[in-house]
């Protein structure tokens, strides 16, 4: 019975007291959250590139 009772306040807290986000706000959250790693994993192919050239220069200059 507890399993049953435990299911049955789910199904109420879901239904009644959680707040679910409007289609567009879910759209513009998704936007938002497209953008901010498409700019981190630019960051990141940034720093790549650099450090390659950085280790390519130190190997040159030592080798």
């Amino acid at each position: 019975m507890k399993i049953a009772n435990y299911f049955h306040e789910v199904y109420n807290e879901m239904v009644h007291k959680v707040s679910w986000p409007t289609m567009k706000e879910l759209q513009s959250s998704a936007l938002i959250v497209m953008i901010a790693s498409l700019l981190i994993a630019l960051v990141i192919f940034v720093m790549d590139i650099s450090f390659e050239n950085l280790m390519k220069l130190i190997y040159q200059i030592l080798g």
